[in-house]
């Protein structure tokens, strides 16, 4: 497993953690985990921090075998730099209009999965239901996890689009993690600031996308793609 999928995928997370509390802060404020110990609340915390992860890389393997396709069709080095230019012209569009990314095609799901959200927290407080709502909340629309999900069908690998999702969960943790303790001194408008950094990152995961099309070499930051299975390869001696 490269070394470059792995940072890349906490970096992003990481640095899209600041999001996830103008997002989903306040869903972790409403987590019923005070008549927990210490070490209860820990844990409870811990499940559905893991469940956000276990549901980011179950789409990232749908859409690692989405990639992978691309990647056979030989298609990867002009998938990436497509989705470089789409995300910053996303980014140009929220400076212009001060929209975040919304997919309508999807709020009837969404509606769905808050309706299990809200089912969850009403039925049962136990541990498993912890991992049960950061399942849940992993479904649940964000700019970030759709960048990140986006980013994931560049890799060549199936393996590297889960492992590259599950690291993005992993990155977002230990800011998710403070939420859920010391959220209530997270004030809102702090929250807002965080949230009109999400075209920053959208900027900047575009670039990137690009320099990793354009097959420069960088390490890291535009490594050599991988040549697909059905490139062509001259064999002939001069």
């Amino acid at each position: 497993m490269p070394l470059s999928v792995i940072i890349a995928g906490f970096t992003l997370g990481a640095a899209g953690s600041l999001h996830c509390i103008g997002m989903c802060g306040p869903l972790s404020l409403v987590l019923p985990v005070q008549h927990f110990s210490k070490t209860g609340k820990l844990v409870a915390l811990l499940l559905y921090q893991l469940g956000r992860i276990i549901t980011y890389s179950a789409i990232g393997l749908l859409f690692g075998l989405a990639g992978r396709g691309i990647y056979i069709s030989g298609y990867q080095q002009w998938l990436s730099i497509s989705l470089g230019v789409v995300f910053l012209l996303m980014a140009l569009l929220y400076f212009i209009h001060k929209k975040n990314l919304r997919l309508v095609f999807l709020d009837r799901f969404y509606l769905h999965v808050q309706n299990i959200i809200i089912r969850i927290l009403k039925s049962s407080v136990s541990l498993l239901s912890f991992l049960l709502l950061g399942m849940a909340n992993g479904l649940l629309p964000c700019g970030m996890v759709y960048i990140a999900l986006a980013s994931s069908l560049s890799f060549a690998e199936t393996g590297e689009s889960v492992v590259f999702m599950a690291m993005f969960g992993a990155g977002t943790l230990p800011v998710m993690l403070f939420a859920g303790y010391a959220g209530a001194v997270i004030r809102p408008e702090l929250r807002i600031v965080f949230r009109k950094m999400v075209p920053v990152f959208v900027s900047l995961m575009g670039v990137l996308l690009i320099l990793r099309g354009l097959n420069l070499g960088i390490p890291f930051i535009s490594p050599e793609l991988p040549q697909s299975p059905g490139s062509s390869v001259n064999c002939h001696q001069p």
